[in-house]
């Protein structure tokens, strides 16, 4: 990267996934299916260039199916690209499938340190935060309860209040903030303006026009894999509203 103030660059990226047929069970199955090479290709991202600079708020924007999510999981090298390449600098968090690297038979306080250090805090970190984690993620005595147990929200609401402890200088952030109440969404938004305002970059994917006009102050509109409009978020999201409603 040359220039410094950029944290994220995405360098002529696309993403294919490959779909086959209908299952083979059999060796006989397995062996006219590669003859026919019954295959489709999906071409999710088309040639994707974008720069992300430290401290920017980012929302992508677009309707479903339009790559974005593709996008994070290729930002936070959950999946990786069919070319190009994507050079990220600074540490990262992401909030991308909900519940995603917890254990289901660990209880919340357990999940705790066990996602905490996947984030790479050590232990004596994890004891000086775990309280204020608790504290956040309102879950009160179910903390100890295994969260398999946990409702959808429950589920959020304990990854986002991990994820915003973890002193990540960039945050990746997927629809999990549609899940949960009113109230507690809320919450999370005003969080995520306060990280903001402490200068951390994020990138915000969200179908909440509100949303992104409260807390990004750039959007991103991805449209059939490639990048349709990149400005001021007013400005994108009027024309984004004006052809998708």
């Amino acid at each position: 990267m040359e220039n410094k103030d950029c944290v994220i660059e995405v360098k002529n990226i696309s993403k294919d996934f490959v779909i086959y047929g209908d299952k083979a069970n059999t060796l006989k199955e397995k062996v006219i299916r590669f003859r026919n090479n019954k295959k489709e290709v999906f071409h999710v991202l088309k040639n994707i260039n974008l720069k992300i600079n430290k401290g920017e708020t980012v929302a992508l924007i677009g309707v479903n199916g339009s790559g974005k999510s593709t996008l994070l999981k290729l930002i936070s090298k959950i999946i990786y690209p069919s070319k190009g390449n994507i050079s990220v600098n600074g540490k990262l968090t992401s909030l991308l499938e909900l519940g995603a690297g917890f254990h289901q038979d660990f209880s919340g306080r357990e999940n705790i340190y066990f996602n905490a250090s996947i984030f790479g805090l050590s232990k004596k970190e994890i004891d000086s935060r775990v309280d204020d984690i608790i504290e956040f993620s309102e879950l009160g005595d179910f903390i100890d309860a295994p969260v398999r147990t946990y409702s959808s929200g429950m589920y959020m609401r304990l990854a986002f209040s991990v994820a915003i402890n973890v002193d990540a200088e960039i945050l990746l952030i997927d629809e999990i903030l549609a899940v949960g109440d009113q109230r507690f969404q809320d919450k999370c938004l005003n969080k995520m303006l306060e990280l903001k305002n402490q200068g951390k970059t994020m990138v915000f994917v969200s179908h909440s026009a509100e949303s992104v006009k409260f807390l990004c102050d750039r959007a991103v509109w991805l449209s059939e894999g490639k990048i349709k409009m990149d400005g001021e978020t007013e400005h994108v999201l009027e024309e984004y509203i004006k052809e998708c409603g």
